[in-house]
C-alpha cells in the first residue's frame, strides 16, 4: 500500500463551535481525501507532532501532498501585513508545513502542492506572494468568490515544450478552477513555470528543476474540486497520476 502523507489544516479553539470548541482540530477536506484515495493508495493525515516524533512519522510516508486552506503569513516570507489586521495568515501552520516540506525535499520524496501548498512551496524556495491580488495587482482577475467558490474558473496557458503542455496536449481550451486571493509575486529559486493565467499572467503551476520533471510540483488550482464543473475543466487525474508514477517505481 502506497502511503501519502497529507499536511493538515488547522482549526483553532472557538467556543462557539458546538464540538471540541476549546480544542485545536487538524483535518483534511472530504473532496481531498476522496481524490487522493485510490486502489493501493492510502492518504494519511500528518499529525502536528513535535521534534523527532514528527520525523519518525514522516519516514513512513512514500510521498507528500500539501493541501489548501489559510493564507501564508507575510512574516513567513519576510514581509509585514500590507493592511493592519488583514491577511495575517497562519504562522503556526506555516512552520509545521515547512518542516514537512523540508524533510520531503531533502529526502527526495515526491511532492504535490495544491493552492496554499503551491504558495508554501514557492515560499520554501525563497519566493514571495501577493498578500491580496486585487489590492496589490491592478490587472488581476478576481480569482476567488466566496459565493461561487469552486465554480470560478479561467483559462490557462501551458509553457511551450514543458510537462503540462505535453500532458494536456489534447485539451483545446484548457480551463482550471480558481479559489485563491493570493498568488506568486517573486518566483522561488529553481522553480520552472508550467502554466499561467493569460488574463493577468499569474503563475498557475510550476515544477522544481533539481528533481525529475514533475516529481516536486505545485498547482494553484484545486483538482480535488474539479468534479463540481468537470465538463469545463482539464482532466483532474492527469497531474495526480503523474505524481503517483514516482511512487509506483
Amino acid at each position: 500500500m502506497i502511503k501519502i502523507g497529507v499536511s493538515a489544516g488547522f482549526l483553532y479553539p472557538d467556543v462557539n463551535r458546538t464540538s471540541h470548541g476549546k480544542k485545536t482540530l487538524t483535518y483534511f477536506e472530504r473532496d481531498m481525501s476522496r481524490y487522493l484515495a485510490r486502489k493501493g493508495v492510502m492518504p494519511i493525515l500528518i499529525p502536528d507532532l513535535e521534534g523527532d516524533n514528527l520525523l519518525e512519522f514522516l519516514g513512513e510516508m512514500d510521498g507528500f501532498v500539501f493541501q489548501g486552506g489559510a493564507d501564508i503569513a507575510p512574516e513567513t516570507y519576510g514581509e509585514q501585513p500590507i493592511l493592519d489586521g488583514k491577511w495575517k495568515g497562519d504562522p503556526e501552520r506555516d512552520a509545521y508545513e515547512l518542516r514537512i516540506m523540508d524533510y520531503a525535499v531533502k529526502n527526495d520524496k515526491p511532492i504535490l502542492a495544491i493552492c496554499r501548498g503551491f504558495q508554501l512551496m514557492n515560499v520554501y524556495f525563497g519566493g514571495t506572494l501577493y498578500q491580496d491580488l486585487l489590492t496589490q495587482k491592478s490587472d488581476s482577475l478576481k480569482h476567488r468568490d466566496a459565493e461561487v467558490y469552486d465554480r470560478v474558473n479561467h483559462e490557462v496557458v501551458f509553457t511551450k515544450g514543458e510537462l503540462f503542455e505535453r500532458m494536456f496536449a489534447d485539451e483545446k481550451n484548457p480551463h482550471v478552477n480558481s479559489v485563491h486571493h493570493q498568488g506568486v509575486k517573486d518566483l522561488g529559486k529553481d522553480l520552472k513555470v508550467l502554466a499561467v493565467c493569460p488574463n493577468d499572467n499569474m503563475v498557475e503551476a510550476f515544477t522544481y528543476t533539481k528533481a525529475p520533471e514533475g516529481k516536486v510540483m505545485g498547482v494553484q488550482w484545486h483538482p480535488e474540486f474539479f468534479h463540481t464543473i468537470k465538463e469545463k475543466l482539464i482532466d483532474a487525474d492527469k497531474v495526480y497520476l503523474h505524481f503517483l508514477s514516482f511512487l509506483n517505481k
